[in-house]
């Protein structure tokens, strides 16, 4: 039973459907769930430090059940995408009500869609890794796949990163360098790729043409399906789980930085270069993403696998009360900074 705590994290969609069903004040349930609620209860809940013993965790690796979990999130996702957009046409919503769904859609597809995408698109089947790739459609952040798992695991903690934030640089000015940065960054990774494969620019198989053309699509199917105003919701939602996944960027990595060796080569990522939470309920509707640490010292390692690690700097505070913190930079810099290894700020 202790296996399908789990479920918790169908807490955001099930928020979210509450709003879709009753209107009114409700459409507001989603966010005031993961941002007020889930940060009080976490704020009296005790840590769990725990970790698997071997024979817990050769148990618990061959278990299915786990990626069952994962799975039914695509359905989860795409169906209250699906519903909110049709929604349009046939209900009538004040503004307030356009403005609570939009965001509680929007937190879905952030948490359940891209972080659900992330996990899958570390795995090793090529099944999982496309069903990952089309998690992260309705956030329309395709490149993700290429960037995160080329670019970001090799360069993060460093300045090469701007998927990581550096020492004093606020949340909103990282919103900026990071999706910019990954975007371009994509291009140039995907080069790369083809290059090492023989294959041309040109080549089918370049993968974010693909990804392009999909999102391409996915927006064109709606506009002509449903609505020009149904396309446009489509795409503030998507902007909108992109920032969600942006903000835990920034969190996930703030400050930290890996020396270069004598060689000029940064030295090996190391439990020290991510911020470690052992809040349990982000632990578990974040499918375990908040052991940050653990997920870089071995990116293929399941989530239901993950250690904690004394040495990795830890966080105050859970995901979700770490991610409104950012949005105040004094009040994140004054908490944050002083924790930082005085060797790596600059």
């Amino acid at each position: 039973m202790k296996d399908l705590k789990y479920l918790t994290a169908f807490a955001i969609p099930f928020a979210a459907l509450i709003g879709l069903l009753f209107k009114g004040h409700w459409v507001f349930f989603t966010p005031v769930f993961a941002f007020v609620v889930i940060p009080i209860l976490e704020s009296i809940m005790p840590l769990d430090r725990k970790n698997l013993s071997e024979e817990e965790a050769a148990i618990k690796k061959k278990k299915f059940l786990f990626d069952l979990l994962l799975l039914i999130n695509i359905p989860v996702v795409f169906g209250l995408v699906g519903w909110f957009l049709w929604s349009l046409s046939v209900v009538n919503y004040t503004t307030p009500e356009l403005v609570g769904l939009v965001f509680s859609v929007g937190i879905v597809v952030g948490s359940n869609g891209i972080n659900v995408a992330h996990e899958l698109g570390h795995r090793d089947l090529q099944w999982q890794k496309t069903l990952g790739k089309l998690l992260l459609l309705p956030a329309l952040y395709m490149h993700f796949y290429i960037e995160h798992n080329y670019g970001h695991h090799a360069k993060a903690a460093t300045a090469e990163d701007p998927a990581s934030a550096k020492y004093n640089q606020s949340v909103y000015s990282f919103w900026f360098t990071s999706i910019i940065g990954q975007y371009i960054n994509s291009w140039r990774l995907q080069k790369e790729i083809l290059k090492r494969n023989k294959k041309g620019f040109f080549s089918i198989q370049n993968d974010l043409f693909w990804f392009h053309l999909i999102q391409l699509s996915y927006v064109s199917i709606i506009y002509f399906a449903l609505s020009p105003f149904a396309a446009i919701i489509a795409v503030i939602v998507g902007v909108i789980g992109a920032l969600l996944l942006e903000t835990i960027n920034y969190i996930e990595h703030y400050g930290l930085s890996r020396k270069k060796t004598q060689s000029g080569r940064y030295e090996r990522v190391r439990e020290v270069h991510s911020w470690n939470s052992n809040h349990v309920l982000g632990r578990i509707m974040l499918y375990e993403l908040t052991r940050h640490s653990d997920h870089h010292y071995k990116s293929s390692k399941k989530y239901q696998l993950m250690d904690y690690h004394d040495v990795s700097p830890q966080m105050p505070f859970g995901y979700p009360t770490s991610m409104i913190l950012s949005l105040v930079p004094p009040l994140w810099f004054a908490i944050m900074n002083k924790r930082i290894p005085a060797e790596m700020k600059s």
